[in-house]
């Protein structure tokens, strides 16, 4: 399955910054919403966005470099794999300017009605957006 990608560049700032001189953990979460919301908002269509929400039911993230404060990195998330029910597994990297991956996730995110709150299956028009 061929998947658009999409890219943004993020670079670090003082607040983003734990005890230890690095992006803390928690920023990374952060970023990893961040960045899927704005995939979500380049996709879909002004009615996908008025009748549905995307919520996170799960992360594996796998850190393996430190990024410091006024480092930039780029952020590319896709979506492999077609939907299971109202899921979609999200993968994402964040490469440094060094060319090395710092952060690899994968995410789940579930599909919601915006109006009732309730699961539901992502519609195909939906997977379409994410996967042609």
């Amino acid at each position: 399955m061929s998947a658009p990608r999409y890219t943004r560049q993020i670079t670090a700032g003082p607040d983003d910054i734990d005890e230890l001189g690095h992006v803390n953990n928690a920023v990374w979460v952060r970023w990893i919403q961040d960045v899927a919301v704005a995939h979500w908002h380049a996709l879909a269509t002004p009615e996908q966005h008025a009748a549905y929400v995307w919520v996170i039911t799960r992360h594996e993230i796998d850190y393996r470099g430190s990024v410091l404060a006024g480092e930039t990195v780029t952020a590319e998330t896709w979506v492999a794999d077609a939907p299971k029910g109202a899921r979609f597994d999200r993968l994402m990297q964040f490469t440094g300017a060094d060319g090395r991956v710092k952060v690899e996730a994968r995410t789940t995110w579930a599909l919601l009605d915006r109006r009732s709150g309730r699961l539901l299956r992502v519609p195909a028009e939906v997977v379409e957006r994410f996967t042609r």
